[in-house]
């Protein structure tokens, strides 16, 4: 795809990383992107989409070559995400498994943890998921009713989670759920679930949404689920709010990252059509209308990269806060559904057809405004610092 926005590289971009960018765009375009109509129609992408990108090395990439990973840092990630969405396979949730689950582990798990579980999720052995929301609570983690009780050496689970990305593939699920109820965000804990050995563990339905049709959103339910002393991530016992609020800001950038792509493959698309296409005996480019509407897109998708490529190298640095990563997921969600509105609309009618990867983009955009804290948590964040 063209670079529509015509910025030179990032000064975080290294040779390495351009590198990366290609070999990573050139096995999706070869492996992934032939199926995406297919995927998008059944509603659902194989298991072996995972095992597939963790043989090219596109899964952990930021982990420790100790642990199977490649090495990287969050940077790797950015650029293997970017490629993802510029092709449009949004619904991969490859970015949650590697930039998500896996840090999780990496930062809070002990030496054993590691080893037993991060090269799987390397490898694409295992697929990971994070279970957090919940039928009744949403964005409110504080309010989880999942538990996790004390039995014998080790713990007994039981809770049902919702809206999971990875829910039907996940082999390691890192459950939120309360070790002691009556001392709330103090007596959460982060519980890591083997699906295969988790007698009691159930998958709900694959939830049918407005947008990302083939992305893997499920219910869980645990009942009574037996689990040993070690699937608490860690040692001790009420540090998963903390370890949750830690790695946020990264969850936040992820989902900027994705957005912006998701931006300039929508003025892509546009551009491009608007080019071909023809009415009143001209072609639409040629329009003042059209001119107008791309040109305040071009200026505020150029303006919601540098912006990005600033907070990727503030996280690269460790100095990405919470409030600007806050301000970055709100920010360039929120642009995201504005600019897939406009674009739709200049393709007319032939918009608001499925066949037409603008309506697709158009509907997938819309969750990007929910998920990973909602936009009005967002401003609340924002709002703190003030």
């Amino acid at each position: 795809m063209t670079n529509v926005l015509n910025l030179p590289r990032p000064a975080w971009m290294t040779e390495d990383l351009v590198l990366l960018e290609d070999q990573a765009h050139r096995f999706i375009a070869a492996e992934f992107v032939p199926h995406l109509d297919q995927w998008h129609d059944d509603h659902f992408y194989p298991r072996e989409v995972w095992t597939k990108a963790g043989q090219a090395g596109l899964l952990c990439a930021s982990m420790p070559e100790e642990y199977g990973g490649a090495g990287g840092t969050f940077a790797h990630e950015a650029v293997i995400n970017r490629e993802y969405s510029l092709v449009g396979f949004d619904t991969n949730g490859a970015p949650l498994h590697s930039g998500i689950v896996a840090p999780y582990i990496l930062h809070y798990g002990t030496e054993e943890q590691k080893r037993r579980w991060l090269p799987k999720l390397a490898s694409g052995e295992m697929v990971g998921a994070i279970a957090m929301s919940e039928p009744g609570t949403g964005s409110d983690l504080q309010g989880v009713r999942t538990t996790a009780r004390r039995s014998g050496n080790g713990y007994v689970l039981n809770g049902s989670k919702t809206f999971i990305t990875n829910g039907q593939h996940a082999d390691l699920i890192v459950v939120v759920a309360k070790t002691d109820p009556k001392q709330g965000s103090k007596g959460v804990s982060l519980m890591v679930v083997e699906t295969a050995h988790a007698a009691g563990f159930r998958r709900g339905r694959k939830l049918k949404k407005l947008g990302m049709d083939s992305a893997d959103t499920s219910e869980l339910f645990f009942e009574e689920v037996a689990l040993p002393a070690e699937a608490l991530l860690g040692i001790e016992e009420g540090q998963g709010f903390y370890q949750l609020m830690k790695e946020l800001p990264q969850e936040r950038l992820i989902v900027s990252t994705q957005a912006v792509a998701m931006i300039e493959r929508a003025l892509a698309l546009t551009i491009d059509y608007v080019k071909q296409r023809q009415a009143f005996g001209k072609k639409i480019i040629d329009f003042q209308n059209t001119q107008f509407v791309l040109a305040e897109c071009k200026a505020e998708a150029t303006i919601a990269k540098v912006f990005l490529d600033n907070c990727i190298e503030r996280h690269l640095k460790g100095e990405l806060d919470t409030t600007t990563a806050s301000m970055a997921k709100y920010w360039h969600t929120d642009l995201l559904g504005k600019i897939a509105d406009r674009c739709l609309q200049l393709f007319g009618g032939y918009g608001y057809m499925d066949e037409y990867p603008i309506s697709r983009i158009y509907r997938d955009a819309r969750v990007m405004r929910i998920f990973a804290g909602t936009n009005e948590i967002m401003k609340l964040l924002i709002a703190r610092s003030l």
